[in-house]
């Protein structure tokens, strides 16, 4: 399962354009270094551009956006570990960077195992990180005038929304599905645009809680999205006939 698939595409995403829209490069020379990471197009591009701006420029009040698209690209490659420690600067930098905190909270929820001796320390700080970010969204100013009201308020629900799908893997780290069906729930009500790996995610949450009826219903909606990539569409599938036979099995 991708999981760039997890990501709700909100205002708060284009970190690095929106600080730029927000305040001016110190040089040109630093403004060049911006565009470098806005116009690489791979991962290990964005990485490298990343790096050659915080290396020539330590003090850029760009850091902290710039590190968040390293993290990003961390995760494209699916390398967790650098993800969370690009993803951690980026918070330092700037403890209000939502999507940082996400994005961190997301990962160490994901990748810690039943066997990390810090398991409940680990999942303690995801937990704390992703909270961090639910009490920033309701009160975040619109980036620029350009965005409307109705636009803003869009973006803060669908975060508040991507909020809950992350506290959800948390639970489900954690071995507790029925937790962790609640916040799916609310992941999926709460967007304008449901990921159907959110479905998926809530659909298992289902199963693992004994309620395949649920899991069934879910799943459909997940199924029935238009143009559903082949992969989600199997795993969906699968996860459908496995409620299937909870349901079966119950009578």
């Amino acid at each position: 399962m991708s999981k760039r698939t997890l990501k709700v595409i909100a205002l708060f995403a284009a970190a690095l354009t929106v600080a730029v829209a927000q305040k001016k490069p110190k040089s040109d020379k630093e403004t060049q270094a911006i565009q470098a990471i806005q116009k690489a197009k791979t991962p290990d591009e964005i990485i490298a551009a990343v790096e050659n701006l915080i290396t020539k420029f330590a003090d850029t009040e760009f850091k902290s956006a710039a590190l968040l698209e390293e993290a990003q690209a961390y995760d494209q490659k699916g390398d967790s570990i650098k993800a969370i420690s690009s993803g951690r600067l980026a918070i330092e930098a700037d403890p209000k960077n939502v999507d940082a905190l996400l994005l961190v909270g997301a990962e160490v929820a994901q990748h810690t195992r039943d066997t990390d001796l810090d398991k409940t320390e680990r999942l303690a700080e995801a937990e704390k990180d992703i909270n961090a970010a639910l009490a920033i969204i309701p009160d975040e100013p619109k980036p620029a005038a350009s965005v409307t009201d109705a636009q803003w308020e869009e973006a803060k629900k669908n975060s508040i929304a991507r909020v809950h799908f992350d506290l959800g893997l948390v639970a489900m780290t954690r071995k507790k599905p029925d937790v962790a069906a609640n916040e799916y729930k609310m992941a999926v009500d709460g967007s304008t645009s449901p990921d159907p790996v959110w479905m998926i995610r809530l659909g298992n949450a289902y199963n693992q809680s004994g309620k395949p009826d649920e899991a069934i219903a879910v799943l459909d909606k997940a199924l029935a999205v238009p143009d559903l990539n082949p992969q989600i569409k199997n795993i969906a599938s699968n996860e459908r006939a496995n409620a299937v036979k909870l349901k079966a099995a119950k009578k």
